[in-house]
């Protein structure tokens, strides 16, 4: 099928949830994505940050391909070897206990939510309610949008899951003041990444443990986004020294394979039979994927790598910013952003995909940079190559 025929297809076929350009890749290889005519592009968006090996890397390849040969889904009722060798393997790396592994970042911040509602239960008379930020993202179920900061979802899909309330990023006060007898959890990224790529201060982290060990409320690390090495560490709680009662990845931790989990201490091994389940869930086929990314990211020490590569982006534009429309220059290792102060960032992302260059505007004003974590400076500085020319002169 020619490529104006999968667009037909595509046009008149998927239910329209996002504007697409009319371009369809066909395939990829470390950091370059390939189209159905031919064309090449430069990924700085590296699948929302879920490609942290870049594309079809060699060692996942090869998982996904021996495990389908030996055993693809064996049902949540039984336990498999990838399972549990994955199990041990990944929690290793963790200050947490326990493991629930589901396929979706939204499905473990919902395993997330129910744990700590069922603590409340528990272990606080019933407290039910969980704190959560402004600007925050956390998913798109009915739930995780609930706890989602964004202004523009507040009426969307009404009623929604109640029992959320929001205070502000980096404003404990703001978070104490939200505390009651029915507070069972306050739960954060430590970057906000859809929010504009806002990292959290070690005050405010500090602040938020100490507030939750004054009142047994859990603390929830969302690490979606921030965890498998994108901020330079294997996970991003590392860089606060403070841990988190539960945490939660995806994205990377498949490598691009649809992969996530939510992890907690081991007091928190409380939901009873039947609370809790998936039909997906520890299957062997994603455990394969899992253990694949993460024995490569020890191996090569991708997150020390990712931080070297995130320092050179912020130290070019810095320089950038001295003759160009760059401001505001912020984020951890690979998951880097930056506000324009003329382009209306859409615009630039777009001139900069005519060019072969894809990159995310998160907000009007910002540009989000979240390549996979094997980018070499080489590539860096190709991208600034192709994207300087595109950038308004001070």
């Amino acid at each position: 099928m020619d490529t104006d025929k999968l667009i037909q297809t595509a046009n008149s076929g998927l239910l329209s949830i996002v504007a697409r350009p009319e371009i369809v890749m066909a395939r990829g290889r470390g950091l370059v994505l390939e189209d159905t005519r031919g064309r090449s592009y430069l990924d700085f968006i590296g699948g929302w940050a879920v490609n942290c090996l870049g594309h079809c890397p060699e060692a996942l390849v090869k998982a996904l391909t021996d495990q389908a040969g030996t055993l693809i889904n064996a049902s949540p009722s039984f336990y498999n070897r990838p399972m549990l060798e994955y199990t041990e393997l990944l929690l290793e790396q963790t200050c947490l206990d326990r493991v629930f592994f589901t396929s979706t970042g939204a499905e473990a911040n919902e395993g997330a939510i129910k744990l700590a509602r069922k603590y409340g239960q528990k272990k606080k008379g019933g407290a039910c309610e969980i704190i959560t930020t402004r600007k925050g993202f956390h998913g798109r179920t009915l739930t995780t949008m609930a706890a989602t900061g964004k202004a523009e979802w507040e009426d969307l899909f009404e009623p929604k899951s109640k029992g959320f309330k929001k205070g502000i990023f980096n404003d404990a006060g703001s978070i104490r003041e939200l505390i009651t007898d029915e507070t069972c959890a306050i739960m954060i990224e430590p970057v906000q990444g859809e929010g504009g790529v806002i990292p959290a201060t070690e005050a405010f982290i500090r602040a938020l443990r100490q507030i939750c060990d004054e009142t047994l409320t859990l603390l929830i690390f969302d690490e979606i986004q921030t965890g498998m090495g994108r901020t330079g560490t294997m996970f991003a709680y590392e860089q606060y020294g403070v841990e988190p009662d539960i945490m939660t990845l995806g994205k990377g931790i498949g490598g691009g394979f649809p992969l996530s989990a939510m992890l907690a201490k081991e007091e928190l091994d409380i939901f009873d039979p039947g609370d809790q389940g998936g039909t997906y869930t520890g299957q062997p086929l994603a455990m394969a994927a899992g253990s694949a990314v993460l024995r490569e990211l020890l191996a090569r020490d991708i997150p020390a790598h990712a931080r070297k590569m995130g320092k050179i982006i912020e130290n070019r534009l810095t320089r950038l910013s001295r003759t160009h429309e760059v401001e505001n220059i912020r984020g951890k290792g690979l998951l880097m952003a930056f506000d324009l102060t003329r382009t209306p960032a859409a615009d630039l992302a777009e001139r900069c995909l005519e060019d072969g260059l894809l990159i995310n505007a998160p907000k009007p004003e910002s540009i989000r940079l979240m390549p996979p974590l094997t980018v070499t400076e080489e590539q860096i500085l190709t991208m600034f190559d192709i994207l300087t020319p595109h950038l308004a002169e001070r």
